[in-house]
């Protein structure tokens, strides 16, 4: 199981980038997203989405960003922090693999200094600045097993792959 913990959203500004971290996400093979901020628009989006697209995915605003980590590591999970900083990916993703529940940290603005000590994994993409949604779409590839192969349950529209046109079924 894979979750996103999105910190540091500013609802005035970062409504569209924390929605596509979170569209990202359940397209290529989290579970759910937790946001560390209090944004009904952003948490709207995405639902609505999974109700037309399916899948099981959830997302839930308002969450203390220490407590839910520190509840998440409680639970035996695994925390990655996704950050330009950090080790690259190539050398840690074996190891991020053999965990059966992490929780990938998305920052917005600039991310408190306590996220990199509460942190299994600091983890850099790349050691460029870069979009948090580029980061999190190379992370889950790497990491989420068959991500861009997954089937999507409940499904009120699908859409078919095409050289060339569009397909989209109503169901």
């Amino acid at each position: 199981m894979i979750v996103v913990l999105r910190i540091g959203h500013r609802p005035q500004r970062d409504m569209r980038v924390t929605t596509h971290v979170g569209l990202t996400a359940r397209a290529l093979g989290a579970s759910g997203m937790y946001i560390a901020s209090d944004d009904k628009g952003v948490v709207e989006s995405i639902r609505d989405v999974v109700s037309r697209f399916g899948g099981d995915f959830f997302v839930e605003d308002k969450v203390k960003m220490n407590s839910c980590i520190k509840q998440w590591k409680r639970d035996g999970g695994c925390v990655v922090h996704l950050t330009m900083f950090g080790l690259n990916l190539p050398d840690v993703e074996a190891d991020i693999k053999t965990k059966e529940k992490i929780m990938v940290i998305v920052g917005a603005e600039k991310v408190p200094g306590e996220i990199y000590e509460l942190a299994d994994y600091n983890v850099a993409v790349t050691n460029q600045p870069h979009s948090e949604i580029a980061g999190l779409a190379v992370f889950l590839d790497h990491v989420a097993p068959d991500a861009l192969y997954r089937e999507f349950p409940d499904a009120k529209v699908r859409v078919y792959p095409n050289a060339c046109g569009k397909t989209v079924e109503e169901l």
